[in-house]
């Protein structure tokens, strides 16, 4: 199958560098408050996730440079937290996952953009931790077991 042009409403937005600027410095200084333990720490991280529309802990900010940048953790707080597309294709959703096989430099994005548009609840684990009868898997064999997902009924 061939490559798909993602649509713009299913691309990253774009993020100013005065936001980018913004959140960067609001990280550092719940960082800050994190660290020393104050009491304002958990209301500075609820006034950032009101902000932002996520949902962070305390931890993701103490523990925000393990693996990242800090541009890159603002970036991600800039985006949505749950890109939907409701007319997302199967075609797009193909393409996504094959952004993140090809370990794309959006790919953080392109997690949460998968995660939002598929009845299974953990789609990108399809991609980077498949059971072993995805293991090797095509993106159309990964989007097709997201899509087959069906929540057990209690």
């Amino acid at each position: 199958m061939r490559a798909v042009d993602l649509r713009p409403e299913l691309l990253p937005p774009p993020v100013s560098r005065q936001r980018l600027d913004e959140l960067s410095r609001e990280i550092e200084r719940i960082a800050g408050l994190v660290a020393e333990g104050s009491d304002g720490a958990d209301e500075a991280v609820r006034a950032f996730n009101a902000m932002t529309g996520h949902a962070y802990a305390a931890l993701d900010f103490a523990a925000y440079d393990a693996g990242r940048s800090l541009g890159e953790v603002a970036r991600e707080a800039a985006r949505p937290a749950r890109p939907r597309v409701p007319d997302i294709t199967r075609d797009e959703l193909v393409e996504i996952v094959r952004r993140l096989l090809a370990a794309d430099p959006e790919s953080d994005y392109y997690v949460r953009l998968l995660d939002a548009n598929v009845p299974h609840p953990r789609a990108s684990d399809l991609v980077f931790h498949p059971s072993n009868g995805l293991r090797n898997a095509s993106g159309e064999d990964i989007v097709d077991a997201a899509l087959r997902y069906r929540p057990i009924a209690l």
